[in-house]
């Protein structure tokens, strides 16, 4: 998750041609398969897990293997690995339903709920909209089917009497429910989708139609963050688009849709200092805030959307990448550096001039977006860009493999003869971020070079070493400690993004293939328009007062 932070043609492997339709009908057979098989082995007494991977690994034997796989090999020999990956999500959700169900986030080590949360105290389950679909993806679909219950009937938000980040319940509760309806077809989702997407919309009623920060859902009353003035931020209202578009595309209402193409004629149309978007903008005025820019905290996801929403458009949305490759040349030029010992990082830049040598965790999604860019349309910039992707994710790794724990800090510093380390005592925490390993995932997908899964693994060795306690898996507080003290906070999105980016980088490419899903910015997959059959779009426009101009 990035937070304040179509026909993907990869070249050199070769399109499927007649095989296409084939793969498309075996996606849905897969997740119907997944379903009915946990129901025979739950019943017959044996281990649901065991019994749908073989029946995935039956229906996938008749795929054909990626040409661009590793000396014959694929993710069938990385099987030990991915059934770790599904204990550990088993032991993170048992214990918040031991400890927290209903509530938003889980305290493994007080083993009690997490109550100041970005959600508040309220019965939201952000845990359980945000883990749904890696449960589904998993298999583990018992768990799956008492959160779907629990989605049915106890997630209400017109009544919510407290302040919501409008991004944050976009990204989490939107994005998870539509994944969820998306694999599903479960119109459960759906509407419950649309019924929080409406709980946001009086935080639109501004007159340049960019929305406020925070929404009061029983009050309608909206404001911006203490801290930010007047303003909004460019990586909350920039990270709106993929979840609006579809909501609009699958319930046939346009209201939503029409929200989020304001939001992007405003930013198309505004000037923009060094082709750059400072982080804050006036919703009232429609003017830049203070001239801070970034590719980390208050920017990221915003250039990752103008990428993502060409891709699950199916590339009809020729405006974004338009934005994004303009974008991203500003920022290479003025964001990119070198340091001494080699080691490329993405500074911060205020007025144009570089305001500090650091480099965000939330940052280290771009070698994911970059090597997507570059594998999407072949153009001048495309091998720039894989190069850039492979530099980036090498420098995350390495902010990892310099700590004792072998687990990233929340920002890492590059001055003197200080790399990759974080100084100050609040970079030094680790959060359960899944950035790092976003783009591990996405450059084995692009690239088939061990080494990722080697970092991956790497990875879940030193969570299970440092972060599992008996109550679930805790952030850290000094990732440069051998014994460190947790944080005791079990993050959301350690069950949406961290463990399902894990678990994909040692699954097979016909999980979620990269040419028929795009991820939120929170690990949901959204899949492609016009290439996957799992859309659902709505066969025709809903006839509702709200839907009429």
């Amino acid at each position: 998750m990035k937070r304040r932070r179509g026909d993907l043609s990869v070249r050199g492997v070769e399109k499927r041609g007649s095989d296409t339709p084939n793969r498309k009908r075996l996606t849905v057979a897969i997740a119907a398969t997944v379903l009915l098989v946990s129901r025979l082995d739950r019943d017959a007494g044996t281990p649901r897990l065991r019994g749908a991977e073989r029946v995935i690994r039956a229906l996938r034997s008749h795929v054909k293997p990626p040409e661009n796989t590793v000396n014959g090999t694929d993710a069938s020999a990385a099987s030990n690995e991915r059934l770790q990956i599904v204990e550990m999500m088993r032991h993170a959700w048992n214990n918040y339903k031991l400890y927290a169900w209903g509530k938003n986030e889980l305290k493994p080590i007080s083993k009690r709920a997490h109550l100041s949360s970005v959600f508040g105290a309220g019965d939201l389950g952000a845990t359980i909209v945000d883990g749904l679909d890696t449960l589904y993806l998993m298999g583990l679909m018992d768990e799956f089917r008492e959160g779907r219950d629990w989605v049915a009937e106890h997630l209400h938000f017109r009544d919510i009497d407290s302040d919501l980040s409008v991004f944050e319940t976009t990204i989490r509760f939107v994005g998870g429910l539509l994944s969820c309806y998306a694999l599903t077809g479960d119109t459960v989702f759906r509407d419950k989708a649309a019924e929080v997407a409406d709980a946001l919309l009086p935080a639109f009623d501004t007159p340049t139609g960019l929305p406020f920060s925070l929404i009061n859902p029983s009050t309608k009353a909206s404001r911006q963050y203490h801290w930010a003035g007047p303003n909004s931020i460019l990586s909350e209202i920039g990270t709106l688009h993929l979840e609006f578009t579809y909501l609009s595309d699958v319930t046939g209402k346009d209201v939503y849709k029409k929200k989020v193409d304001r939001i992007r004629e405003v930013l198309n149309t505004i000037e923009k200092p060094g082709d750059l978007y400072p982080n804050f903008i006036n919703p009232r005025t429609g003017q830049w805030g203070q001239r801070h820019m970034s590719l980390g905290a208050l920017g990221d996801s915003f250039y990752e959307y103008l990428l993502k929403a060409w891709l699950v458009s199916g590339k009809g949305d020729a405006q974004a990448r338009e934005m994004f490759d303009a974008a991203m040349h500003a920022a290479l030029d003025k964001m990119l550096r070198v340091s001494p010992n080699g080691l490329t990082y993405l500074a911060e830049l205020k007025y144009g001039r570089i305001l500090d040598d650091k480099m965000d965790h939330l940052s280290c999604f771009a070698g994911g977006m970059f090597a997507l860019a570059s594998t999407t349309l072949d153009n001048a910039v495309s091998e720039r860009y894989m190069d850039v992707a492979r530099r980036l994710t090498n420098t995350c790794h390495e902010s990892y493999v310099r700590s004792e724990t072998k687990l990233g800090p929340e920002a890492f510093k590059f001055s003197g003869a200080v790399e990759a380390r974080a100084q100050k005592s609040n970079e030094k925490v680790y959060l359960l971020r899944p950035e790092t390993f976003e783009s591990y995932f996405i450059m084995w997908r692009l690239t088939k070079e061990q080494k990722y899964r080697d970092w991956g693994w790497e990875a879940v060795q030193a969570l299970e070493k440092h972060c599992r306690v008996q109550g679930g898996y805790t952030g850290l507080v000094n990732v440069y400690h051998k014994k460190p003290q947790g944080d005791d906070v079990q993050q959301s999105f350690f069950l949406a993004e961290t463990l399902k980016y894990l678990y994909l980088l040692f699954s097979d490419d016909s999980l979620l293939p990269l040419d028929e899903w795009v991820f939120n910015t929170e690990a949901h997959p959204f899949p492609v328009k016009g290439k996957n059959p799992l859309y659902r779009a709505a066969e025709k426009p809903a006839e509702t007062k709200e839907n009429r101009v």
